[in-house]
């Protein structure tokens, strides 16, 4: 990806979301049509307190002396979320590293997970518990996790991957009703990603992959949203016990640099808790049936 191109996109499609009226901006007193959905690039100048030159300079990719209170004020400007402005500093870290900073991987690569991260999964029988890297590929699971979502695991759109799964098996829109939902989630998570670590193989083999086998991941991808997804409810129809609600919480591990703990959970006395409970009766107490030699 074009790191020049990924800040213009970016900033462009910010600026054409605020309304002059949501960044506190009085309205023209000569009136008329504006030209532009959104703010115009003078007006984002104005609210950051820079230069229009310097703005829009920056606008088209060239973020050269970018300083970080310059990128706040920008990001204030826009109105940007923690997410969104984490990934505007990412995407100008990026465009103004060297040539070795660049070959040098944000997440370096771990080809097994430890020992210990196996012995606690298993010892999480109680609750469906994973593990998955920032690509979102799922990395291990327990019986549980494995048994819950066993449509990722054991979908022919392999190697296992929540994005994968989600816009090539034509199982994920019986397996999520709220497809959409989940659609935008994995873009938006892939998207930041991509800022955090752009030279990333793996992962923009990915990004191409989905991008070249259909329309609906290229127009999710070309809005440039990108969230932080770490906890939450979700819905699924499982094609076991039917319909579920659970929720999640996403923990980093920060022994081991670009993974994540997922565990999932549910409502005691539920009817998602007796259905999690059947499938709890189904499972064996083995974490994978994967040897542990799992490439992350």
């Amino acid at each position: 990806m074009d790191r020049r191109t990924e800040i213009r996109d970016f900033l462009t499609t910010r600026r054409a979301r605020v309304t002059p009226e949501q960044a506190g901006l009085r309205p023209s007193p000569l009136g008329g049509a504006r030209r532009v959905p959104g703010l115009r690039r003078e007006e984002v100048a104005l609210l950051a307190g820079v230069s229009v030159p310097y703005y829009t300079r920056l606008e088209r990719g060239d973020a050269r002396g970018a300083t970080d209170a310059v990128l706040d004020a920008i990001a204030r400007a826009l109105l940007l979320d923690d997410a969104e402005r984490a990934h505007l500093f990412d995407l100008v870290r990026a465009a103004n590293a060297t040539a070795a900073e660049a070959r040098t991987p944000r997440h370096p690569a771990r080809r097994t997970l430890r020992p210990e991260l196996w012995n606690m999964l298993e010892a999480m029988n109680g609750v469906p518990a994973y593990v998955r890297n920032a690509r979102l590929d799922l990395l291990a699971g327990n019986a549980l996790a494995r048994a819950l979502f066993a449509p990722v695991f054991d979908s022919p759109a392999r190697p296992a991957n929540s994005a994968r799964f989600t816009f090539l098996d034509p199982a994920a829109a019986e397996f999520y009703p709220d497809w959409d939902a989940v659609a935008d989630q994995n873009v938006a998570t892939l998207r930041a990603e991509a800022g955090r670590n752009p030279y990333d193989k793996a992962l923009s083999n990915l990004i191409g992959e989905l991008s070249t086998r259909g329309d609906t991941f290229r127009q999710r991808w070309a809005r440039h949203e990108v969230r932080r997804h770490r906890a939450g409810a979700k819905r699924l129809h499982h094609p076991l016990v039917g319909e579920l609600t659970f929720t999640y919480e996403t923990m980093e591990l920060t022994a081991d640099d670009g993974l994540f703990l997922v565990v999932c959970g549910v409502a005691p006395g539920s009817r998602d808790a007796d259905a999690l409970d059947l499938l709890a009766g189904w499972t064996s107490p083995r974490p994978t049936n994967e040897a542990p030699t799992r490439r992350t």
